[in-house]
């Protein structure tokens, strides 16, 4: 079947049967090799992408579902103001990720940070949950996202 849907900002159309998982069009048709297939059963997050505002793991999503959605995947997500703050974060907190999950974490961050600009301790750890790898500490990971949040801030308003 023909899909056409919006990835990460620009129009594209795929063939693809309609029970291929989202992952497999990202990285076998589109060559987009950031969105990882990891335990594609839908728990580990390594597939994580945004899908119409929400993140959602690619693995459990169906190419039929695709059609006039739209995706950012890192690779579109990289090239935004809103990525440097996330890993400005990660570099100021000295949170290293193993290179497998970082999608999942940054992007779950991203959808953590639009839902709400100050977060807390407790609403990090919860919203991270769905991302297994566990490469940085959990402590490194609200401090991370909590040096993102000045980041941010200041690069919007012009303070912490």
């Amino acid at each position: 079947m023909t899909i056409g849907f919006i990835l990460n900002g620009e129009n594209v159309t795929v063939q693809a049967a309609a029970a291929t998982r989202l992952v497999d069009v990202l990285r076998g048709t589109l060559r987009l090799p950031g969105t990882r297939a990891g335990c594609c059963a839908g728990t580990c997050g390594a597939c994580s992408v945004i899908f119409n505002g929400e993140v959602v793991k690619s693995c459990l999503v169906p190419a039929f579902k695709l059609r006039d959605s739209e995706i950012v995947t890192i690779e579109g997500f990289s090239q935004t103001d809103d990525y440097q703050d996330i890993i400005h974060g990660f570099a100021e907190a000295k949170a290293e990720c193993c290179g497998f999950c970082d999608a999942g974490k940054i992007l779950t961050i991203e959808a953590l940070l639009n839902r709400n600009h100050r977060p807390q301790r407790e609403e990090i750890i919860a919203g991270l949950n769905g991302i297994k790898c566990r490469c940085t500490d959990p402590e490194g990971l609200v401090q991370a996202v909590m040096a993102a949040v000045e980041h941010r801030r200041k690069r919007l308003y012009g303070y912490s």
